[in-house]
């Protein structure tokens, strides 16, 4: 089978990295986690800032005095100050915007999913406002614009939008903009609103009335709402009046209602709306973060600060990585006859021989050698792969290394990437092809134009394992963050302390796990709230783990992981499973080497651990279960649903939709929806969230397969919760497939 030629990377580790970022001018490095300080609310997002604010010293490059990236408004989408706009963010742009004006506090996370498609979720405070039974209100909400229409020479771009069109509705709103390059230097936009952007100068309401906003338990689609009720216009301006500043004006169609207290005694007034006119300045300090001041709405004072990452823009361009060895030339068959000889097979212990020289080599490139098969014509090696985050880079060291070690007559190179002790393909090279491809211009191309991948070949018989990779005890000792989000009480919790983990391979796919860790500093115990779910308290009793967990033991398990048949794997994994679970699980998957699509199954006995996280558990239990699909679309998205049985017994499904890059970047939503109704649910009315993952290697360039990830979820609830699984198996079963080595087969010679 010939190599296709496009493709994705994917990577894991757990969330709360440290990030080392080389300085831009001569210096150590910068090593931190990057906090921002200041009103509660907007740390709410701090996990996206962590992340992009690791970029602010990797760039100071000079700007273009015309028009460059689109201005991210209060709310965190493309506009002008409060309003939107219809200009396009780069594809794949990541930006966490937090602003603040008149007690009004914003954290907005927004992701350009495709060239013309944008999301946004959004997290925002209204300091007494006395609304809903709280004196301070806080709510969430998503966002999603479409461009309809490209900007042209005479036509401007065109828009439209619904704001909080998943939420409790208090953002609500709907919008048609278009924006226009008048000059390099300035943009114009105007739009008609709905909802909120229509409550202020209305022209009536052209497609029917519209229903008052009714806070309840949010989450649901108020599909009946959009566009109806009164329309109003709004219009703005961006002037680019040096290469780092852009001057801002807009009318807003905005009457913030509820926030200057109009609606009787429904809240209080926080905002003095004098004007529908505001003012800005907008300062963009490098290519990744801006600062803003703005005068809003004839009586306030605002101030935003955005951060920008894009995975096709890292900070450190190139690899650091150590220099591969270079490949050894064999002599020409005809001026070297003997070279090529094969008497050594005859020689006694010339394969333990070989597998020892081969596998320090391995070593040196950062690879382990877990065994050699060899004959007179074909090697055949399985390698682990701990360092490169690009697999295919992986795959040309393991080729390198076998030219310096094997006998001339070797000419077949298989080498089979083993995870977690299971097989899960081959490549093949011919030796001959390495060594014309190796400096030739677009080598790699032309070796993957002769190069094969395919279900992972058996371990040939008479195969010498290294005995220094199985078995194996590893150990780490580091920091850990945890994090809990959106409590009304206190918008950010988290937890600093140490954890201790260790896993010891006892043979191959055999592995024993666990960790514990030991709270140093935090305020997750400080959580008081006491669930009123009508469901089992799978989630929403998380608190009490929190309080009375410390020290904890967070997992300690035993896997198997194993390959029952062609194209098939499988894990069984048992013991404490989680800080909330422990029980049994079992899995399997297919998933052929050339397929886009893989389905699998998994059976799962859990029962609820006692709250300090401890030996102990409760009287809970639970079989869960779920039926998988997962498919790779192309272009880097990937679509998965699991149908089943989740941990409060209730019946559903699991939609999630992940946007992946070739570097190793990845984010992604889900959603599920089970029997069990939005009322018994309870705020949120549905089990939702955004996940994201950055490598490691993308910020300092140097190779590893490391990432800080996180899952962002508006509100943890019982309905919909699934058990938390280490070592599941579609992210381990497809990382050396063909849709995941196409696109990196660029580094193979590297």
């Amino acid at each position: 089978m010939f190599y296709p030629r496009s493709g994705r990377a994917r990577i894991e580790t757990p969330a709360g990295a440290w990030f080392c970022v080389p300085a831009s001018t001569a210096g150590a490095p910068r090593c931190r986690r990057g906090s921002l300080r200041g009103i509660s609310v907007i740390r709410t997002l701090s996990v996206s800032a962590i992340a992009l604010s690791a970029v602010l010293g990797g760039t100071t490059a000079s700007f273009p005095q015309e028009l460059g990236r689109p201005t991210l408004n209060f709310y965190g989408v493309s506009g002008v100050i409060d309003m939107p706009s219809a200009a396009v963010q780069p594809d794949g742009q990541l930006a966490s915007t937090l602003s603040y004006f008149g007690g009004i506090s914003r954290g907005s996370l927004s992701f350009q999913i495709f060239p013309r498609v944008s999301g946004t979720f959004r997290y925002q405070g209204f300091q007494d406002l006395n609304y809903a039974g709280y004196e301070d209100y806080y709510d969430r909400s998503f966002d999603i614009s479409m461009l309809i229409l490209k900007e042209s020479r005479y036509l401007p771009a065109v828009a439209v939008g619904l704001q909080d069109f998943v939420g409790t509705g208090v953002s609500s709103g709907e919008y048609i903009a278009a924006s226009k390059t008048v000059t390099p230097r300035l943009r114009a936009t105007v739009g008609l609103g709905w909802g909120r952007l229509g409550s202020d100068g209305d022209l009536g309401s052209p497609f029917g009335d519209r229903d008052p906003i009714e806070v309840d338990q949010g989450g649901t689609l108020n599909a009946e709402q959009y566009f109806r009720g009164p329309a109003a216009p709004f219009a703005g301006i961006e002037y680019q009046a040096t290469d780092r500043m852009t001057l801002l004006a807009e009318y807003s169609s905005d009457a913030y209602e509820l926030e200057a207290g109009e609606r009787g005694s429904v809240s209080d007034a926080i905002i003095d709306r004098a004007s529908p006119l505001n003012f800005g300045v907008d300062y963009r300090l490098n290519k990744n973060a801006s600062l803003g001041a703005y005068y809003m709405y004839g009586s306030e004072i605002g101030l935003k600060v955005n951060f920008v990452a894009n995975p096709y823009e890292p900070p450190m361009t190139g690899s650091y990585a150590p220099g591969p060895l270079p490949v050894q030339p064999r002599p020409a068959r005809g001026s070297d006859p003997a070279a090529y000889a094969t008497d050594w097979t005859q020689t006694p212990g010339v394969a333990a021989t070989l597998t020892q020289r081969l596998a320090a080599d391995f070593d040196e490139q950062g690879l382990d050698l877990e065994s050699l098969a060899v004959d007179a014509g074909t090697a055949t090696v399985r390698v682990r792969n701990p360092r490169f985050d690009a697999e295919a880079q992986a795959i040309g060291r393991a080729a390198r290394a076998m030219s310096r070690v094997l006998p001339a007559s070797v000419e077949t190179f298989r080498i089979t990437p083993s995870v977690d002790g299971m097989p899960v393909s081959t490549v093949t090279l011919r030796r001959s092809d390495l060594e014309t491809y190796e400096t030739a211009p677009d080598g790699a191309d032309k070796l993957a134009a002769v190069a094969g991948i395919g279900e992972a070949v058996p371990q040939p018989a008479g195969s010498v394992r290294n005995a220094e990779v199985v078995p194996r005890f590893k150990w780490n000792l580091g920091p850990y963050i945890r994090n809990s989000y959106f409590d009304p009480d206190s918008p950010i919790r988290a937890d600093l302390g140490a954890r201790l983990s260790a896993s010891y391979e006892a043979a191959p796919g055999l592995v024993f796990a666990g960790s514990i860790s030991k709270r140093l500093i935090g305020n997750l115990d400080e959580n008081k709230r006491i669930d009123t779910s009508v469901l089992p308290p799978v989630r929403s009793n998380f608190p009490l783990y929190d309080r009375e967990g410390d020290p904890s033991l967070d997992s300690l398990t035993a896997t198997y992981y194993f390959r029952p048949a062609t194209n098939f794997y499988g894990r069984v994994t048992g013991g404490y499973l989680e800080r909330m679970f422990g029980g049994v699980s079992g899995e399997i998957l297919w998933k052929p080497v050339d397929s886009q699509l893989a389905l699998g199954a998994e059976l799962n006995y859990a029962k609820q651990r006692d709250y300090d996280v401890q030996f102990g558990f409760q009287d809970y239990d639970v079989v869960t279960g779920h039926l998988s699909a997962y498919y790779d679309i192309g272009g880097g998205y990937h679509a998965q649903v699991d149908v089943g049985r989740y941990l409060a017994g209730d019946y559903g499904a699991t939609f999630g939709f992940d946007r992946e890059f070739e570097n190793g970047w990845s984010v992604g939503a889900f959603a599920t929806v089970t029997d069990v109704s939005a009322e018994d649910f309870g705020e949120g009315s549905f089990d939702k969230g955004i996940r994201l993952r950055i490598p490691t290697s993308w910020f300092t360039g140097e190779p590893t397969r490391r990432a800080a990830s996180t899952v962002i979820r508006p509100v943890t609830r019982d309905g919909g919760a699934r058990l938390s699984v280490p070592g599941r198996l579609y992210g381990r079963a497809r990382t050396y497939h063909e849709s995941e080595l196409e696109g990196q087969w660029g580094r193979v010679l590297r």
